[in-house]
């Protein structure tokens, strides 16, 4: 079975283009930094490589400006677009 190209993406770029971070090398930064919490299928790993692949269904947790952003993933998107396009990228859980 072929991977279709559509089916994930990298992490700091689909928070780049969801416009969590002005420029993706400050996403890379903060995700090597910092790190992210990936939840697929049940299993919640800390993940610390910007490279590392998401799709349509993870749920995402990090802190950003005292904030906590738990966000399941809706669509990877294709580009970086306003931020009505962008907020149709995640949906908030809470």
């Amino acid at each position: 079975m072929t991977k279709d190209s559509t089916e994930d993406v990298r992490l700091d770029v689909w928070l780049w283009r969801a416009r969590f971070f002005k420029t993706r090398s400050i996403a890379s930064a903060y995700i090597a930094k910092r790190g992210i919490r990936i939840t697929r299928n049940g299993l919640t790993r800390k993940i610390d490589k910007p490279g590392a692949r998401i799709m349509i269904g993870d749920t995402l947790t990090f802190g950003r400006q005292n904030t906590l952003n738990n966000l399941e993933v809706a669509n990877i998107g294709h580009r970086r677009g306003p931020a009505t396009e962008a907020a149709g990228l995640y949906n908030r859980l809470f």
